[in-house]
């Protein structure tokens, strides 16, 4: 190869790896940790590939509970150090993470809104439950009731059974999770569970049987935020802002979730 072959190649080479660079998604080393509940899981799912394939950003997921005494709760991982950048739980569990300064200041964002729904167990005949009164026979009539010790199942049984004049009259099967409220649905174990829509639609061997009625309903607000002493703020802004995004917001419609990403003042 003669002198200017050989320059000019090395051109060409240069000029390919700076394009390279400069096509390369920023970010593109990040390591990501996010904690999330149940709630947003199924839209959070299908989302993330495309955040890692147009980002470059590497994820690493963790879960847990948004609230309750458990030791799986997401307040009590960080509490005992387990790592991470990026909490999504309900509203009111974010709201104690921030109550606790986990959180840094400004980087909540409220994702998505999802009513809480009775499942049955597949196939099961659906009892009416958009009434009231339909609702307190249904749970009357059923041998057990499962619901999640987080946020909906500290709901129902701290204020809507008690405001019926049942608490005492119904058979309550918690679990740590809603995963293990549909579970219990589907082996039998449970009538019906009470639960968010959105983890629902997505349990195996459970259908939705209906949303509860208004006067008795808990729209349960899920929201992300960056956990202080993140080494990785950008990267995780950079997630919230997709998951908040137009482009998110199909898919999680899609879930039985309506997108809301509104920013809460601290």
């Amino acid at each position: 190869m003669n002198d200017w072959s050989s320059h000019t190649w090395s051109a060409v080479r240069a000029i390919f790896v700076v394009a390279t660079l400069l096509m390369w998604p920023f970010g593109a080393h990040a390591q990501l940790k996010v904690l999330i509940s149940g709630g947003f899981s199924g839209p959070y799912g299908k989302l993330l590939p495309e955040f890692e394939r147009t980002t470059g950003i590497r994820v690493t997921t963790g879960s847990g509970s948004s609230q309750g005494t458990g030791p799986q709760t997401i307040g009590a991982q960080l509490s005992r150090g387990v790592p991470g950048d990026v909490v999504i739980l309900s509203r009111e569990g974010l709201n104690e993470l921030i109550a606790a300064h986990r959180i840094a200041a400004g980087t909540d964002v409220d994702l998505a809104r999802t009513p809480l729904g009775v499942a049955v167990r597949a196939g099961a005949v659906k009892p009416d439950v958009s009434t009231v009164e339909a609702f307190k026979q249904v749970v009357l009539n059923s041998k057990a009731v499962a619901v999640p010790s987080s946020t909906s199942g500290i709901f129902l049984t701290k204020d809507v059974l008690p405001r019926l004049g049942i608490a005492d009259r119904v058979n309550i099967k918690s679990t740590p999770r809603g995963a293990g409220a549909a579970a219990m649905v589907a082996a039998g174990e449970a009538d019906i569970a009470v639960m968010p829509v959105s983890e629902i639609v997505h349990a195996p061997g459970v259908d939705l049987a209906g949303v509860i009625a208004e006067e008795i309903q808990l729209n349960q607000v899920f929201a992300a935020a960056v956990l202080a002493g993140s080494d990785e703020v950008e990267a995780a802004r950079r997630l919230i802002a997709f998951l908040a995004s137009e482009r998110a917001s199909g898919t999680i419609r899609d879930s039985g979730m309506e997108p809301l990403a509104k920013r809460r003042p601290n």
